[in-house]
């Protein structure tokens, strides 16, 4: 597959393996822009329209570093601390024990308490134990065993992640639902929900008006909603997460490391916000802090098992495993240069299986693509390549672009 934007991701739409995408990339001073919308969508009528810039996209865990964002606003307001103690706010969370396996028989749980009170940046860097069930077979058996999700349930997050911790608090690292916790925290030491403080905290202050927590209920957004068409009448956001339906089906309340709907060229205006340390959303202390690498010795030795285990091509989001990388309050950071490409420092993610997004301070620049995968069939390996492609095009077309300044 050719490696610049326009003729992989028109190939890829031509073969029908997606449907379009949307890219937006910028520099600090908005002289550099790169706004893109690719292929078509399908209305819920069948119709088929162009892609377009502003269509609204499933983030999936895309959402997640605007949670981080809502979260460090309350440590900036004094409502929450970084490391302190979350169980005077959040009891739930310090009720957790851990789970190191089951009986002989199978049956009954091995469990033992935490040795350590899980804190705000445990939960934004994915070293408070608690995981996803698709990154701990323990947790996914108790879960089966002692809180199966009832197809009819709708549930808040408490209820849908109330399961055992992978591990002690701070002694590994692997990706979970901390960020839904930490948007659990953020309402309720705000008395808002998580969805009224991203609008009024972050939305409002860089004019970001179209972006609502699931469901999608709002008539002004539904009509530009990609992810309301025939294979996905509900807007679960199914062709993101790989045609799954069951991220969003049983969701009650904003889920702050999954749920959020936005339009691409709203969610590089916050990477931008971050990328210029503007002082919009939070103070330059706390921006430069984003950036710095928060694991410590030993959650960096399960961070590295992770990045070489079955699942760590996901981890690495498109870096090689030669280059050291840590985890900030947002997201995976570059500790080294990457050359012709990311600098050091870089904070990247993403979203699904066909979401990308990274701020590079160093470099000045900051990018989303957001694919749009062509259901019923899914192509994981293509997708990696296109997530790939955008990723590094982006940054020849840069320097391109400042070669003619």
């Amino acid at each position: 597959m050719a490696d610049d934007i326009e003729t992989s991701f028109h190939a890829a739409i031509d073969a029908g393996k997606i449907n379009g995408a949307v890219i937006c990339a910028t520099d600090t001073k908005g002289h550099f822009v790169y706004n893109k919308a690719l292929g078509t969508r399908t209305l819920l009528s069948g119709k088929e329209v162009p892609q377009r810039l502003d269509d609204v996209l499933y983030l999936a865990s895309g959402t997640k570093l605007i949670t981080s964002i809502a979260a460090l606003q309350c440590v900036e307001a004094g409502l929450l601390s970084l490391t302190g103690d979350l169980a005077s706010v959040a009891p739930d969370i310090a009720a957790k024990q851990v789970i190191t396996g089951f009986s002989d028989n199978g049956e009954d749980p091995l469990l033992e308490p935490a040795t350590r009170p899980i804190t705000l940046e445990m939960l934004l860097t994915h070293t408070s134990g608690i995981t996803y069930d698709f990154t701990n077979p323990h947790v996914a058996t108790w879960l089966q065993k002692f809180n199966p999700p009832e197809k009819s349930s709708l549930r808040p997050v408490e209820e849908a992640f109330n399961y055992p911790l992978g591990f002690q608090p701070g002694t590994s690292w692997m990706y979970g639902t901390g960020l839904d916790w930490a948007g659990k925290v953020v309402e309720l030491v705000t008395g808002r929900t998580l969805g009224e403080n991203v609008q009024q905290s972050i939305c409002d202050p860089l004019g970001i008006t179209d972006t609502q927590f699931y469901p999608v209920t709002r008539e002004d957004l539904r009509p530009r909603l990609v992810d309301l068409n025939p294979q996905d009448p509900d807007a679960f956001g199914r062709a993101v997460v790989g045609g799954s339906a069951e991220v969003n089906r049983r969701v009650q309340g904003d889920y702050g490391g999954q749920g959020l709907f936005m339009p691409a060229v709203d969610y590089v205006k916050i990477l931008h916000s971050l990328l210029a340390n503007d002082g919009k959303l939070l103070k330059p202390s706390t921006v430069d802090d984003m950036f710095q690498n928060h694991l410590n010795q030993e959650a960096s030795a399960g961070y590295q098992a992770a990045l070489n285990s079955p699942m760590g091509n996901f981890f690495r989001v498109g870096i090689d495993l030669e280059t050291k990388t840590g985890h900030g309050l947002g997201g995976v950071v570059t500790l080294q240069d990457v050359d012709g490409w990311y600098g050091e420092g870089t904070m990247s993610w993403g979203g699904g299986l066909s979401l990308a997004w990274f701020i590079d301070r160093k470099n000045d620049l900051c990018g989303i693509g957001a694919i749009q995968p062509a259901l019923p069939d899914f192509h994981g390996e293509i997708l990696d390549a296109l997530k790939q492609t955008f990723r590094r095009d982006i940054y020849r077309k840069h320097a391109a672009w400042k070669e003619q300044q």
